[in-house]
């Protein structure tokens, strides 16, 4: 996986590939998907939503430039995958998952390969995690529309997000930083993924 979609697609940081060598992807998934944990395409979970393929992830985390001494925030982690990469590159890992049974195996598969500086809890990806911020680093694991105000105000000063923007059918992967309270916005590379709940456009009433 590592030689074949990650370094191909130009993401050499020594912490990254030593993550991705370090955590078994097979674990992170569900069962009956596990023979395609390693597919170089993105997993579909079900109700709309799916795991970013590995290339997607690996550049998403070589644009945030993530560091030993950062807290993480990750929204709509699912099963987890994402959170363990990063606990074996930062200080500590919050992850806010919806979905109760994924919570439950992201808990489970984090335990077994002994990610003790990621916590899982359940709850709105909208709304963050306001008590355990704020944050050095904020990756969004699934597309947006907007950022929610209350996300943005979780970010540290020269703390740095990442999400897939989405518009229609295209996707742009953008990476931003706080600088004096405002967020300046960076086009990373393109993909998309199917926009996360609570992070969708306001629509305008139709009379």
């Amino acid at each position: 996986m590592v030689d074949t979609q990650v370094r191909p697609s130009d993401v050499t940081k020594f912490p990254i590939i030593s993550a991705m060598l370090d955590v078994p992807r097979e674990a992170f998934v569900p069962s009956g998907a596990r023979e395609v944990a390693y597919m170089d395409a993105p997993l579909p979970l079900g109700d709309g939503r799916e795991m970013p393929d590995v290339r997607v992830l690996a550049k998403m985390l070589d644009a945030l430039d993530v560091r030993l001494e950062d807290d993480v925030l990750i929204l709509g982690g699912n099963y987890g995958y994402s959170a363990a990469i990063l606990s074996r590159m930062a200080d500590s890992v919050v992850m806010i998952e919806a979905d109760a049974a994924m919570v439950a195996e992201a808990e489970a598969a984090l335990a077994a390969i002994e990610a003790h500086n990621a916590v899982v809890l359940q709850g709105d990806p909208a709304e963050g995690s306001v008590k355990a911020g704020p944050f050095d680093v904020i990756l969004v694991e699934g597309g947006v529309e907007r950022i929610p105000e209350a996300i943005t105000a979780q970010l540290r000063e020269g703390g740095r997000i990442v999400a897939a923007f989405q518009s229609g059918t295209l996707g742009e992967v953008r990476v931003g930083r706080m600088m004096d309270e405002h967020i300046g916005w960076r086009f990373a590379f393109n993909a998309g993924a199917p926009v996360l709940p609570g992070f969708a456009a306001e629509r305008g009433f139709a009379f």
